[in-house]
């Protein structure tokens, strides 16, 4: 070994560099002979990030987890609603196309408040202001009714999914804001410790760029599924369009208008 030590010192200084070899083999690396630094976070997981991060960027990591917390929430809750509307929504459609009168269909849906229903019941009570007679009149002032349902039917089933498109439009920003403090901080770092190693620096710089990483996973989702209940609403309100257009229908026909105005009217 001791020999092998003199051959290595014998080498010329350029060799020896090349080689990434000491003039005396038993000579210590510096990073290694610092051992490891106790003021140094140890715990790079994203839980121990998260723990050793800045205040603010803290506080935006947590806005950014109960952001995505919301959208998933919001997906849930709008994912069963809109199901059961447009499952609801179907079948009163059905019953309409198979030639029920008016009176027939506010007898079905009677004590109900989904969309149909009280597109019917609109309808009916247009009829019964009109004392049943159907004229030209009529059939705008019900397909004016049908039209302001419409709207509110929508709009009632669309709460919620503005957030969403708030959450996709900013999330990403605050991550990005969160990453700026964080760097900002780890310059700070750098001329209080005066040094330029990377180990000093590195910890810091990690948990801002996981604060973009979580305004990411926050925002792309909320895009994703504000579209995709977006698509699933405009369905939603095409099947509106048919129901009022089936009650016009009905109207045109003059089906059991008086019969429905009969009841309201003995009651």
């Amino acid at each position: 070994m001791r020999d092998r030590q003199q051959r290595v010192g014998n080498w010329p200084r350029p060799v020896a560099a090349i080689f990434g070899l000491s003039a005396t083999f038993g000579t210590a690396h510096p990073a290694f002979a610092q051992g490891l630094n106790p003021l140094l976070p140890h715990n790079l997981s994203p839980w121990g990030m998260f723990l050793n991060a800045d205040i603010v960027v803290k506080a935006v990591m947590v806005g950014l987890a109960f952001a995505s917390l919301v959208t998933w929430t919001v997906w849930l809750a709008k994912t069963v609603e809109l199901a059961f509307a447009r499952r609801r929504a179907r079948r009163r459609i059905r019953m309409l196309e198979a030639g029920a009168g008016l009176a027939d269909a506010a007898h079905a849906c009677a004590g109900d408040r989904d969309a149909i229903a009280q597109l019917i019941q609109s309808t009916v009570r247009e009829a019964e202001l009109s004392g049943g007679i159907v004229d030209d009149g009529f059939k705008e002032r019900v397909a004016l009714r049908l039209e302001r349902v419409e709207a509110a039917m929508a709009r009632r089933v669309s709460r919620g999914t503005g957030i969403l498109a708030t959450i996709g439009a900013t999330a990403s920003f605050v991550g990005l804001f969160g990453t700026v403090w964080g760097i900002m901080n780890s310059f700070i770092g750098i001329s209080e410790s005066h040094t330029t190693n990377l180990a000093v620096v590195a910890p810091g710089i990690a948990e801002a760029l996981l604060a973009t990483a979580l305004g990411l996973v926050a925002a792309i989702p909320a895009v994703v599924i504000y579209n995709h209940l977006a698509r699933i609403i405009a369905g939603y309100r095409t099947l509106l369009g048919d129901a009022s257009a089936q009650l016009l229908l009905i109207i045109s026909r003059g089906q059991g208008i008086r019969a429905a105005v009969r009841p309201r009217a003995a009651e």
